[in-house]
């Protein structure tokens, strides 16, 4: 029988150490949400080794815009700086994807903003991901 099966308190010790930052990542999946008739969230879900983000907005009406997303790395050594830009087409009830980002999970941290802009009405979400939050 495995060392760890064999001793429990080893067993839930390693479980924990694995299963608690990937209930971080999912606890902060929700964060970074706007309210109102236009918002706007970004999703984090952890991948093997990766992190994908994905910026989303959500209207109570149809609507048509233009949105940015910005990724930046925080802290360590050496850094990055993701741009995405366009335009989009949302309708009431379904979230639209504006884009897709995955991130090394290495202990860097990221800083993601999203900034939504439909009409006269603008929304701005920002998430932290990993690293020193």
């Amino acid at each position: 029988m495995p060392y760890l099966v064999t001793h429990p308190r080893r067993l839930m010790t390693a479980l924990a150490l694995i299963l608690l930052p990937a209930g971080a990542l999912a606890a902060m999946a929700t964060s970074g949400q706007s309210d109102g008739p236009l918002r706007c969230e970004i999703h984090v879900t952890p991948q093997a080794g990766m992190v994908a983000l994905q910026p989303i907005v959500r209207t109570d009406r149809p609507v048509s815009g233009t949105y940015r997303f910005h990724v930046e790395s925080t802290g360590g050594s050496g850094g990055s700086n993701i741009d995405q830009s366009g335009a989009f087409d949302a309708a009431p009830g379904h979230g639209a994807t504006l884009g897709s980002v995955s991130l090394g999970s290495d202990g860097a941290g990221y800083r993601a903003t999203l900034d939504v802009t439909a009409g006269d009405s603008s929304v701005h979400c920002t998430q932290r991901i990993g690293g020193a939050i």
